[in-house]
């Protein structure tokens, strides 16, 4: 059978992935023993933490902006609208940077872009400034998820990566609930400004800590961990958790062999977004996302106009969405994980393969082919999907009808909708690192960017269609969107193992 520290587990990559550094008997998949990978894994959470920061530390500031810079409403909330549009593109570009380059190269660039935006938003006087700064902002922070996720495929393998990626999703999702509660009381205290000025001294105090703390760990640049490398970016801190490891392997034994860097592919994205394979399953997360981003988004003019909300309560009703996000989240990396290990015990108990049969390449890429990953990850999507549709009506109808209503009712569907959307994003990105092992930043990219554009497009239209049809009907079409939706997960459960398998025949006929 496969061994379970190999990350040529079952499962195939796509045609254009390319194959991780290979390792020699005497060398461990990564040399990062569990506490360094803790470590590592708290770092790029807190890195990730920025885009989040950086969109909900802004909401319950959307009204006090527009009066502030005599703008409507509806043209603030476009400033929401480009920041998602260019939190969709702008990974598309770093996270084959990282994935050529290095981690930390690409954090170290993002990070100084993202401080440069916020000194200058702090200092903006009109609403032209405000929404080029805000794109340039997002290209800064958007992309710390990507490079997050590149980051965690390369210290670990299939069977631990779904817990490690629901803490990282818990961890981009604290400022789901933290961010607004800050936003408020900043913007109700010392004026909305300051919060861009809050934004750029913990981006840079994080900077220096990354840099001090986050050794490289891109496969194509250090393998396993083990290569020690004289450039100082690469090198440090890498050589301090290369001598305090606990992980037992043989630093004397030959390193693990690289395989030729790639170039930096920025189309790499957006050429998964149309593999068959994945398609799919990015949409349907792409319309869910969506209209999460629009429930949120009018949340702080609803609110404010139908519970008369100043700016420090709006932050306040946040609190439950965020902390649905990232308890939603942490389970669900742990339901990963089990879902992975029963699912991989199972199709091991009935395979008909012999103890040594995985030494055959030939019947060790066969045995890659049959592993049903779409069960070992996708199987509660339904579930998930249901609860989204469920609390997205309860949340419209109960605001529509807010003078019957308690507060506390439209704002426990919240907590419901963030569970369930985090959730499914955790499962769907588990996936894809999965499926593209090679190209994780960029399956990561490409994932961001289809639901960010379908966000930035929902959030431009949400408030106007409120105005025109009501809170409870809007939201309704919202669902119904949401329900045809669900075609995507089921042809992907039934057609994305074999679209796979033909995929990599192709790949090596070729």
């Amino acid at each position: 059978m496969l061994s379970s520290n190999q990350e040529d587990q079952p499962g195939c990559s796509p045609p254009d992935s390319t194959p991780q550094a290979s390792t020699t008997s005497e060398q461990p998949y990564t040399i990062f023993d569990k506490r360094q990978k803790w470590l590592i894994v708290l770092i790029v959470s807190f890195a990730a933490t920025f885009s989040g920061f950086a969109s909900n530390i802004y909401f319950p500031a959307l009204p006090t902006i527009a009066e502030d810079l005599n703008v409507s409403l509806e043209l603030v909330n476009l400033t929401v609208t480009s920041y998602l549009i260019f939190q969709g593109i702008a990974p598309s570009f770093w996270g084959p940077l990282s994935d050529v380059r290095g981690r930390r190269v690409a954090y170290t660039c993002t990070f100084l872009v993202f401080i440069g935006a916020c000194i200058g938003l702090a200092e903006t006087k009109n609403y032209a400034t405000l929404i080029v700064l805000r794109c340039l902002q997002s290209t800064g922070s958007a992309s710390t998820i990507a490079i997050g996720s590149g980051v965690i495929s390369d210290i670990t393998t299939r069977d631990d990566r779904g817990g490690f990626m629901g803490i990282f999703q818990a961890g981009l999702l604290v400022p789901v609930a933290v961010g607004p509660i800050i936003g408020g009381s900043i913007a109700g205290s010392l004026k909305w400004r300051a919060i861009f000025w809050f934004l750029a001294i913990y981006g840079g105090v994080f900077l220096v800590s990354l840099l001090v703390l986050l050794p490289e760990t891109l496969r194509s640049l250090v393998a396993n961990g083990s290569l020690k490398r004289s450039n100082f970016l690469t090198k440090f801190p890498l050589g301090i958790y290369q001598k305090t490891t606990k992980l037992g392997w043989d630093n004397e034994a030959p390193p693990p062999r690289l395989v030729a860097r790639k170039k930096i592919d920025i189309l790499a994205p957006f050429r998964i977004l149309g593999i068959k394979f994945a398609t799919p399953i990015i949409i349907f997360l792409a319309i869910y996302y969506a209209v999460w981003q629009m429930s949120i988004t009018a949340m702080s003019s609803l609110f404010k106009s139908r519970y008369g909300l100043n700016e420090t309560q709006i932050g306040l009703t946040f609190i439950s969405n965020g902390v649905g996000s990232m308890v939603g989240t942490l389970i669900t990396g742990k339901i990963l994980d089990m879902d992975y290990y029963r699912v991989k015990v199972n199709f091991e108990s009935h395979s008909s393969a012999a103890e040594g049969e995985a030494e055959n390449s030939d019947k060790a890429f066969h045995q890659q082919q049959d592993f049903p990953i779409e069960k070992a990850r996708l199987r509660l999507i339904p579930v998930f999907a249901f609860l989204q549709c469920l609390s997205i009506i309860l949340f419209g109808w109960t605001i529509q009808y807010s003078h019957r209503v308690h507060i506390a009712v439209p704002i426990v569907s919240t907590f419901i909708t963030g569970w369930a959307s985090v959730s499914m994003q955790s499962v769907i990105m588990t996936y894809l690192v999965d499926i593209f092992p090679g190209q994780s930043a960029a399956a990561s990219a490409s994932l961001n960017l289809a639901r960010c554009l379908f966000a930035a497009g929902g959030t431009s239209f949400v408030m106007p269609m409120i105005n025109s049809i009501g809170v409870g009907l809007s939201f309704t079409v919202c669902v119904m969107v949401q329900v045809v939706a669900l075609i995507g997960p089921l042809v992907q459960w039934k057609y994305a193992r074999r679209w796979r398998n033909e995929a990599e025949k192709k790949t090596i006929n070729a």
